[in-house]
C-alpha cells in the first residue's frame, strides 16, 4: 500500500509518499480503506523525532480514521466488510490502510462524511476525557478553555454547553466569532487581554471551576491564580514549555485545587475502549441532529501533506485539517 513516509526527522520536507507494508490483523481487528485522517500536534512532534508511537503501534502518522471495512479478524462479530467506520488508531492513518480493533471502530452515521467522521476521534475523545472523566465537570460550573478554537478546545466548548457549563475561552481575534458561535459566553483575546485578569472580572474575583490547558509552563501560574476554590486544571500539552522557574504553591493548598495532567495515546487498549463507547453513547444523538459537529478549517489531498503540515505550524487554522487519501 502507499503510506506517508518519515524519510528522516525534523520539518515536513521530510514526509513522502512511499509504499508501506498493508497492517497484518490480530484476532480482533478490522482492515479499514481510509479515505480520511486528520492532523494532530502529536504529528508534528512525532515527524520531529519528539513524539515516538506507543510500542506496537505503527510508526507511520495518524491517530484517527475513517472509511470501509475491507477484511476481519477471525475473531470479529461487530463488522462486516463494507460497513462504513471512523475511531482512534495509536499510529498509522496516514496510509492506504490501516488496522483499528473491533471496538474502538464507530459507524459512520448515513448523514456525514468520511472527511467529517475523520474529524471526530481525536478531539472529541480527548475533550470528554479531560472535562468528564478528570475533571468531573458538573452543571453550572464554569469552564475556560485555552486555544478555544483548536481542535479540541471546538469539541470543549460543545461538550461543555451540552453539560450545562458556563464557558470562557481564550483564542484570537479572528478565532472569535467562531467560539462564540459554539456557545461561549465570553473569549479572552490572548494577545492583547491579560486572562487573569478577565476571568476575575467576569466571575466577579469567584475564578472559574476547571481550566484545560495545553500551555502549561507559560500558563501554570496565572491558572493557579484563575482557579477557584476547589478547582481542577488539566493540562493537556506542553505547548507553553515544560518547566516553571518559579510558582507559588500555597494557592494549590489553600484553595484545594487538583492539577490533571493527561495523554490518551499512551492509555491501555481497554481503557480506550470504554472511552470510546461512554463517548458515543453520550454524543452519538446530538451528532446525527448536527447539534455536534467537528470543526474543519481546511481539506487537503494527501499529496499535499507537506503543506498541511506547514499549515498547522502556522497556527492560523480554526479547528481540524484533514487530509483526502486517495
Amino acid at each position: 500500500m502507499k503510506a506517508v513516509l518519515i524519510e528522516k526527522f525534523g520539518s515536513a520536507e521530510n514526509l513522502k509518499i512511499g509504499n508501506w507494508e498493508t497492517p497484518q490483523l490480530q484476532e480482533y481487528e478490522v482492515l479499514v480503506k481510509v479515505y480520511a485522517t486528520a492532523l494532530n500536534r502529536a504529528d508534528l512532534l512525532q515527524r520531529e523525532g519528539k513524539y515516538p508511537p506507543p510500542t506496537g503501534a505503527s510508526p507511520v502518522l495518524g491517530l484517527e480514521i475513517s472509511g470501509e471495512v475491507v477484511a476481519l479478524g477471525v475473531e470479529v462479530s461487530r463488522w462486516k466488510i463494507g460497513d462504513k467506520v471512523f475511531g482512534l488508531v495509536p499510529g498509522g492513518g496516514y496510509a492506504q490502510y490501516a488496522k483499528i480493533h473491533e471496538d474502538m471502530a464507530i459507524e459512520i452515521p448515513e448523514n456525514m462524511t468520511f472527511e467529517t467522521a475523520a474529524a471526530i476521534p481525536e478531539v472529541f475523545l480527548t475533550a470528554y476525557q479531560a472535562l468528564i472523566w478528570l475533571a468531573k465537570l458538573q452543571p453550572q460550573e464554569t469552564l475556560l478553555i485555552h486555544a478555544g478554537a483548536s481542535g479540541v478546545g471546538t469539541a470543549a466548548i460543545q461538550i461543555a454547553k451540552e453539560m450545562g457549563a458556563e464557558v470562557f475561552v481564550t483564542a484570537s481575534t479572528t478565532k472569535h466569532a467562531l467560539c462564540l458561535e459554539l456557545g461561549a459566553e465570553a473569549v479572552i483575546d490572548y494577545k492583547n487581554q491579560d486572562f487573569e485578569q478577565e476571568i476575575a472580572q467576569l466571575t466577579h474575583g469567584q475564578g472559574v471551576n476547571v481550566i484545560i490547558d495545553f500551555l502549561a509552563a507559560s500558563y501554570f501560574q496565572k491558572n493557579i491564580n484563575s482557579l477557584s476554590m476547589d478547582g481542577r486544571l488539566v493540562l493537556l500539552a506542553l505547548l507553553g514549555g515544560s518547566e516553571v522557574s518559579q510558582v507559588n504553591l500555597a494557592k494549590i493548598l489553600m484553595k484545594r485545587l487538583q492539577v490533571i495532567g493527561s495523554t490518551l495515546r499512551s492509555r491501555s487498549l481497554d481503557y480506550q475502549i470504554r472511552l470510546t463507547q461512554e463517548f458515543w453513547q453520550f454524543a452519538a444523538a446530538n451528532f446525527l441532529t448536527g447539534k455536534f459537529k467537528p470543526i474543519i478549517d481546511s481539506i487537503f489531498e494527501w499529496e499535499k501533506v507537506q503543506e498541511a503540515h506547514r499549515y498547522m505550524e502556522s497556527n492560523q487554522n480554526a479547528g481540524k485539517i484533514v487530509l483526502k487519501i486517495r
